[in-house]
């Protein structure tokens, strides 16, 4: 038996709270074949599109009032919940369903810590919220003091940063249920950010990618293995290309050299591999795999999915 931590996409999870359910209900299927081979399993899930439905919401709900607009870690942490939820009842469903009622399955609100140093706070990418026209996000940015750049041509949008996970806060709880045999959903979203500020943690306006997020958490309850399920059965080379390459079992300085030669695509495929680097070196006998929720049991038996070792 294998302890396992999984990383599902939240574009994997639709663009609906019925289209969510639906495929929150697929993925159970392949998360319950997990436990029903032995392993012990943890979920983390992302939020893209879900926090961006939240966030949207508030701002056209009070955008005559923008004090009323709920802060961005906030927003984080409702995505966590109805997504968590969602993927707590389907789980729970496809086991009993399978004969395994005594298996408790839970969700937590999970906090992520990041480092007020990372260089990532002084140049904010990543997109959030709804658009505006370049005369209204120069009034907001004048107002605020808030980051709005151009995005594909499509409006302005406001930026945050996208900082490393350093710690969870919640971690004894979460090392306590996984110990208890609980299947535990966490780190939803790559974790709500906070940053200790004065005497306590308080939430900040950030994301932290999914998959750092998770090889942090697959890290620290000393997890065999880290799975990303993605679209694709494979990471390749030269994709697209005549000569594109599925990679099937590869080490860490193949990776790296990999990536120095622009392999992956920066915000699709590049973080999903170098989180999968990050679980890898985090001790020796650790192994990342990037498969197809599709496949995951045949990722973990070795017959589908990139696994990378160091």
């Amino acid at each position: 038996m294998a302890k396992v931590v999984i990383a599902l996409g939240g574009n994997a999870l639709g663009n609906s709270a019925n289209e969510q359910l639906a495929k929150a209900e697929l993925a159970a299927k392949s998360i319950a074949d997990l436990i029903i081979a032995g392993h012990q399993v943890v979920i983390a899930h992302g939020n893209g599109p879900q926090v961006g439905q939240i966030r949207l919401a508030f701002e056209k709900a009070n955008a005559d009032d923008p004090e009323k607009i709920m802060p961005f870690p906030e927003c984080t942490a409702m995505s966590q919940g109805y997504i968590g939820y969602h993927l707590q009842q389907a789980i729970d469903e496809e086991l009993v369903a399978r004969d395994l009622k005594e298996v408790p399955v839970i969700s937590m609100l999970t906090q992520v810590v990041v480092d007020p140093a990372d260089p990532a706070f002084s140049n904010p990418t990543k997109p959030i919220g709804g658009y505006y026209s370049e005369e209204e996000a120069q009034k907001i940015m004048t107002e605020t003091g808030d980051v709005y750049k151009e995005d594909a041509g499509r409006g302005w949008r406001r930026m945050v940063a996208s900082p490393k996970p350093v710690d969870i806060y919640e971690k004894m709880s979460l090392k306590t249920l996984v110990e208890a045999g609980h299947i535990v959903i966490a780190c939803g979203g790559g974790g709500i950010p906070v940053q200790y500020q004065g005497t306590r943690y308080q939430g900040i306006d950030a994301v932290i990618d999914k998959d750092f997020a998770a090889a942090k958490m697959a890290a620290l309850i000393d997890a065999d293995i880290f799975i990303i399920l993605t679209a694709v059965d494979h990471v390749f080379v030269n994709f697209g290309k005549e000569n594109q390459k599925a990679l099937i079992e590869e080490n860490v300085p193949q990776m790296k050299a990999y990536i120095a030669e622009n392999q992956f695509a920066p915000g699709s495929m590049l973080p999903k591999v170098e989180a999968a680097i990050d679980f890898a070196e985090s001790k020796d006998g650790r192994k990342a795999i990037i498969a197809s929720l599709e496949q995951a049991t045949e990722a973990i038996n070795g017959t589908s999915g990139t696994a990378i070792k160091n």
